[in-house]
This record gives C-alpha cells, sequence and structure tokens, in this order.
C-alpha cells in the first residue's frame, strides 16, 4: 500500500505565504514551519529554564513542524480574510481538521497516533509556544522586509509586535528583550 504523507509534507515548499503582499523575499510553509519550530524550541527552553516551567521543548518543536501541514490543502488562507469573522474562522479551523485527518490517514495505521497528535495538538500550554512562535516567525518575517526597504510590511510589523505584547508570556518577553533586537542588525553589526 501507498503512504504518501511524507511525499506530501515535502511539497509544503510550493505553498506560499503572504500573498496579499509584495514581498522582496519570498516565503513558503516550509521555511516558515521550520522557523516557527526553531522559535518554539527556544521559547519552550526559556520557560524551562528561566522560569521553572516543565514543558517538553522537543515536543513544542514537533507540533511546530507540523503547525501548518494543513495548508498543503488549503493553502494559505491571508490572516485579513481567514480572520474576518467568526463564521469564516470556524469553517477554516473545520477545513483544517479535516485536512490534518486527511493526511494522517494517509500514513500506516501504526504511526497514525503519534503523528495525529501533533498534527492536532490539544495541550494548551504547547499551543501556547506554538501560536507565540507563529505570531513572532511572522513578525521576523516583517523586519526582514522592512529592512530591505519594503514598506509593505510597516503595518504588519507594528500588527505582528502589539501582538506578541498581548501575549504575557515571560518567555516571550525575554525574547523579545534579549534576542530581537539582533534581527534588526547588517551582517556586519552581528559580527562586531
Amino acid at each position: 500500500m501507498l503512504h504518501p504523507f511524507f511525499a506530501y509534507i515535502a511539497r509544503m515548499k510550493y505553498i506560499g505565504r503572504w500573498g496579499l503582499m509584495r514581498n522582496t523575499v519570498p516565503e513558503n510553509i516550509q521555511e516558515h514551519s521550520h522557523m516557527v519550530a526553531v522559535l518554539a524550541h527556544a521559547l519552550a527552553v526559556i520557560r524551562r529554564e528561566e522560569f521553572g516551567g516543565t514543558v517538553d521543548p522537543g515536543r513544542v518543536a514537533a507540533v511546530a513542524l507540523y503547525h501548518d501541514a494543513a495548508e498543503i490543502f488549503t493553502g494559505d488562507l491571508p490572516t485579513p480574510v481567514k480572520y474576518a469573522n467568526s463564521s469564516i474562522q470556524t469553517a477554516y479551523k473545520a477545513v483544517e481538521a479535516d485536512a490534518a485527518g486527511r493526511l494522517a490517514a494517509m500514513l500506516p495505521q501504526t504511526l497514525r497516533p503519534a503523528f495525529s497528535t501533533l498534527l492536532e495538538e490539544t495541550d494548551p500550554e504547547v499551543l501556547a509556544l506554538v501560536k507565540a512562535a507563529d505570531k513572532l516567525s511572522a513578525h521576523l518575517k516583517c523586519l526582514e522586509e522592512l529592512k530591505a526597504g519594503n514598506r509593505e510590511f510597516q503595518s504588519a510589523a507594528q500588527q505582528t509586535l502589539e501582538a506578541l505584547k498581548r501575549y504575557q508570556l515571560p518567555e516571550l518577553d525575554y525574547f523579545l528583550e534579549q534576542f530581537l533586537p539582533a534581527f534588526s542588525l547588517t551582517l556586519d553589526e552581528l559580527q562586531g
């Protein structure tokens, strides 16, 4: 029997993000998911090491790697559309859940439970960190575009930063204070 799960996952590189905006550097959901996993892992480590949390950073990173996998079937719906109203948001969540189920069904029966929990995580602590990392990744993309002189992302950069501050997660605040400023530096400035 053919199991195309990973072949579909590999196609994440073909799904573009920021479809309504002019990009100087295009981003796809595979690249985005990698960065979200790096950031989510970092937030989980910061929570554990700086604030006494017990969440598993590896689990958080794995969930983040698959957080947009459903978009293989749905595409990346622009944020203004996805959150236009509660009816659209509810319907889109149902479409994403169906897509996640379709993906999981592409695995051998013995592997489905392990990947289903990654595709449809229910732990609120893990989900909060992945959601924060997702928004942080979007903000970093905005900063990258602004550094390249693309003012198209100016409003999005402000909106994502305000959203990050509203999370009220100490590990996120720590990241914003300790690490975010470096993202605005040039390579020469980073090398000091």
